[in-house]
């Protein structure tokens, strides 16, 4: 089964999930959205999932370097327009393995892939 783990590549948090991955012997493909960039119809299938709340990363920099303004009021269009636009701002890691879908990392969630 495929595995595909969406991030960034010099984030703590993406560091321990792949370490871990490895460390588990579980073989994945790694897409950096912040050099590859993430596509429209991606984060709205994720958000279909788990809901765009869960992947709006609110505790970020980026998110909170944003004016009141953007940050007042936000739907799901806005919220997956300001993460196409800077990819910061979804939360990392993203995992995708067959119909699962883990965003965040937690050994816990992740011993539940293998």
């Amino acid at each position: 089964m495929k595995t595909v783990i969406y991030g960034i590549r010099n984030c703590d948090t993406m560091k321990k999930a792949r370490g871990w991955l490895e460390a588990h012997g579980v073989t994945f493909e790694f897409h950096d959205y912040k050099l590859s960039g993430i596509d429209r119809a991606k984060l709205e299938s994720w958000a279909a999932v788990v809901g765009w709340e869960t992947l709006l990363n609110r505790a970020g920099t980026t998110f909170r370097k944003l004016p009141e303004t953007a940050k007042a009021g936000l739907t799901e269009a806005r919220a997956i327009k300001l993460m196409l636009e800077q990819p910061s701002m979804i939360k990392r890691p993203v995992l995708e393995r067959g119909r699962t879908l883990l965003v965040g990392f937690s050994e816990d969630r992740y011993s539940a892939i293998r």
